[in-house]
């Protein structure tokens, strides 16, 4: 998502696509905490117990446009924070999309090679990318919470 150069059209509609989301950043299900955190290429890490539920944000798909393509890693397979886990392409652009932690991948959406456009739909819930499980959980202490998710994507805009 950094390789995403922003138009201020772009930046105008993420920007409002941010604000207007509701989703909190912790609920309870099922009398456990779930945390979301975010990275600052616009990955989020859904996090309940030792498995993450990884995608792009609201703010990565607004500033993308019509997502076309989503390439995704097969289970099984493992990664290092920050490494390439895929690819999301759209009309606009291209972008690689990165682990926000270490682990191992149990289940990708492949609803999402059938319907990759659910992106622009649900970006932040049913077009997850993919779910790991998390082999440091230490790592998730260098990623942001939602506050200053949403301060970093302001600073972004301007």
């Amino acid at each position: 998502m950094a390789s995403v150069l922003f138009t201020q059209a772009a930046r105008r509609t993420a920007v409002h696509a941010l604000r207007s989301s509701s989703r909190s950043t912790s609920l309870f299900s099922s009398s456990r905490l779930m945390s979301t955190y975010y990275t600052p290429a616009h990955e989020y890490c859904k996090v309940e117990g030792k498995v993450a539920t990884v995608g792009i944000t609201d703010f990565a798909q607004a500033a993308l446009g019509d997502i076309v393509f989503v390439d995704l890693p097969e289970a099984g397979d493992e990664f290092e924070a920050k490494d390439s886990f895929g690819s999301v392409e759209s009309v606009k652009a291209a972008s690689d999309v990165y682990a926000p932690v270490s682990g191992k991948v149990i289940e990708a959406n492949d609803l999402l090679t059938d319907d990759p456009g659910m992106v622009n739909t649900s970006a932040e819930s049913d077009a997850w990318f993919i779910k790991m499980e998390i082999s440091d959980e230490s790592e998730l202490e260098g990623l942001m919470n939602e506050a200053q998710y949403k301060e970093h994507c302001e600073k972004e805009a301007h």
